[in-house]
Order: C-alpha cells, then structure tokens, then sequence
C-alpha cells in the first residue's frame, strides 16, 4: 500500500500572509490540528500545528538569558522565539524543516518518517506541489483495513476507497473527518459518525455510484452532541 492510497486530500491550507488571528479561528472552527502552508502556485512552504499557537503562548512566560549565555549563542534561539511570540503572519510561526514524501512512498517508510520524526502528520508532494497528507490516524485505518483475498481485490479496493473519498470531498453535508471507509472486495463498510438517516441514505447512494462497489454497510453511530454544537 502507498501513500497515494491513504492519504487525505481534502485539505485545510492557508498562505503564509495568512494573519495568525485568522489562522486560529479557521483552526478552532474546522476542527484541525493542523494546516499544510502553500503559495500562490501550490507549492508547500511550511506546516503550522496546534502545537505552534501553544508554544507561541507559552514562550512568553520565557526568561532572558543571561550575559554568558547570550555570548555563546543563546540570543539566537531567543531572536527565533520572539519572531513566533511576536510575529504576527502564519509565516513567522510555521514550520520549515519539513519531512515530505512521494504519492508511491510506502506506508512502512511513511510509518518510518513519523515514528522518528515524532511527528503526526506528513505531506505528500509531486514536483514540490501539495497533493495530500498522511496523518497518523491514516496510517491507522490503513492497518486496520481487511486485506483483500486476491490480486485483484488489492488493485480494485484502494482505487474504490480513492473515488469514495473524493466523492465525499464534493459534498457539503458529508466530512471525511468523521466517517471514513474500508473496502474489501468490492464491499463497502462505512464507520464513524454519522447521525441522520437521510444522511445514511444519501452516503449509501454516494458509495453506489462509484464503480466495482457490490455492497454498501453501515458501521456507525450518532454523533456526540458536542460535535453537533449541542451544549
């Protein structure tokens, strides 16, 4: 399996102008923890997470270093961390340094990069573009997917699974965020979230127009009334 086959492509990406008010109101309102950063041409020039808004926060209750520590270099590391304190554009808080892979990197090497990186997501580029990332919890579902019963199925099902989340992609009503599916041999077995029937229903025939699905099943249940905006 690659990482073509897993990976998320209805992405939440912001540019670098982006100002970092903004930036936490989409990130708080869409519900991500993080959002790979483009340019105008689609290029990825950085990655800003959750974790970026808290350590901005905390860094403020940093002490200065002191005069020998200024000396050998601290002033560096404390230049760096009052552009991300003080900056006021998704650009000053971003991350650069970042590990990518290709659509056909495996999952294992993908698993690799995350695993030593300590990280939980990672972008996915063709030519320097972004086409999509591979979260941790990606990488979970993938090895939690049945295996196929033979060559064909395993050529088959991934290209199901792709079609259905671009379907998905296209409709308002339905996030990948929430309910996501796992294909085997043709059938389709839809688990997450998934409150009303109508949206069962509508899902169902969503899943029924893509070619080589048999079957359509339902491994869900309603959603928590916080996910709702219910107090």
């Amino acid at each position: 399996m690659r990482a073509r086959d897993i990976m998320t492509t209805d992405l939440v990406t912001v540019p670098p102008d982006m100002p970092i008010d903004a930036l936490a109101t989409l990130m708080a309102e869409r519900h991500v923890s993080g959002a790979p950063v483009v340019d105008a041409e689609g290029r990825l020039v950085g990655l800003v997470t959750d974790g970026d808004l808290m350590r901005r926060l905390a860094a403020r209750e940093d002490k200065p270093a002191s005069f020998f520590a200024a000396l050998l270099g601290a002033n560096a590391d404390q230049a760096a961390s009052y552009a991300r304190t003080h900056g006021r554009r998704v650009r000053d808080l971003m991350s650069t340094d970042l590990a990518t892979v290709a659509e056909d990197a495996t999952v294992e090497e993908v698993a690799h990069i995350l695993e030593t990186r300590r990280i939980r997501r990672v972008p996915v580029v063709r030519d320097g573009a972004l086409v999509g990332v591979v979260s941790r919890a990606d990488l979970l579902r993938a090895v939690m997917a049945p295996v196929g019963s033979g060559a064909e199925a395993e050529a088959s099902d991934p290209r199901i699974r792709r079609a259905i989340y671009a379907a998905m992609a296209e409709q308002p009503w339905i996030s990948a965020r929430f309910v996501f599916p796992i294909v085997q041999d043709g059938v389709v077995t839809f688990h997450g979230f998934l409150g009303s029937q109508e949206a069962l229903r509508a899902l169902r025939v969503l899943a029924e127009g893509v070619a080589g699905v048999r079957e359509v099943r339902f491994d869900t249940t309603p959603a928590p009334r916080m996910m709702l905006g219910v107090p």
